[in-house]
């Protein structure tokens, strides 16, 4: 009886289609690439048809390497989703969790909150995966995100914990020098394309306007860095700000912004998991702490 095509093999094609590379199929599943070269010319031969095809753009799937990277795609979403039923079961709060959120909550925000969560939960390992574009919850990229967001994903269910709030900053030593801060000359600090969807890029683009804004960035950590540094006025979160000792509020209270709100999501197969709700309650009950420092009550 031939051999049958194991689920190894579905993921090496899955692999290859989804790079159109051996090189990058060997970086996805973590091999070399001969092995991965040896691997497709088995499992062609044992199916007794050719499964891509090599040309100048890359390997291109044959129509039986299009059925079975459907299939990959199909076994590998149903797999995701018995391991995250499984994960939503657990009943003590201990094992793995992957927190997904952006550098500028990570280095201004939740570390500390972080660390009281792994004191309390010393059988809970955190990961903390830093991205600034959101990561797949339903494909289990993470476990739990910390996002601003106006509107979170359908299938995402969680907490809100309120509305960030933005303001105008400026070097504070442009305002000790008794430099006029409302001046035509007075350049800003504004928002790369990546960030154009934010409330307060908005803001800068009908405010401000384009013609004042001298130097553009697509993290928030960046344009945190550009002000201190000098580079212009700019709007930042009120958390990041307001704890700068080399920043000012420019305009006081008048300048603020209402920008994103800020949630805690989970999969909704996931809110049941013991280490998730641990980490959900306490997570909340600190951010909830914190909603002045958030909402830019000074």
């Amino acid at each position: 009886m031939a051999p049958s095509i194991s689920w190894d093999d579905f993921r090496l094609v899955k692999a290859i289609a989804d790079s159109r590379s051996l090189v990058g199929a060997a970086q996805s599943l973590d091999l070399n690439h001969s092995t991965v070269f040896r691997r497709l010319g088995s499992l062609e031969e044992q199916l007794g048809t050719k499964l891509f095809e090599r040309s100048r753009t890359g390997y291109a799937p044959t129509a039986a390497g299009e059925e079975m990277m459907l299939l990959a795609a199909s076994m590998d979403q149903e797999i995701t989703d018995f391991e995250r039923k499984i994960a939503g079961r657990d009943v003590k709060p201990a094992g793995d969790l992957r927190i997904t959120t952006n550098d500028a909550f990570v280095t201004h925000l939740l570390t500390p909150m972080f660390a009281s969560f792994c004191k309390a939960y010393p059988d809970i390992t955190l990961e903390v995966i830093i991205a600034n574009q959101s990561l797949n919850l339903s494909k289990r990229d993470a476990d739990v995100a910390i996002r601003a967001t106006g509107k979170p994903p359908e299938a995402l269910v969680g907490r809100r914990i309120t509305t960030l709030q933005w303001a105008a900053y400026a070097p504070k030593r442009w305002r000790d020098a008794g430099r006029n801060l409302d001046g035509e000359d007075i350049p800003w600090v504004g928002f790369s394309e990546t960030l154009a969807h934010l409330n307060a890029a908005n803001w800068i683009s009908s405010t401000i306007g384009a013609r004042r804004v001298h130097y553009k960035v697509d993290t928030v950590l960046g344009l945190t860095r550009a002000v201190e540094e000098e580079l212009g006025i700019g709007l930042l979160p009120c958390f990041i700000g307001d704890q700068s000792p080399l920043l000012v509020r420019h305009g006081g209270r008048r300048g603020e912004i209402a920008g994103e709100s800020l949630w805690l999501l989970t999969h909704a197969d996931l809110r049941n998991s013991a280490r998730v709700r641990a980490f959900m309650d306490h997570m909340s009950a600190e951010l909830t702490r914190a909603r002045r420092l958030l909402e830019g009550e000074i």
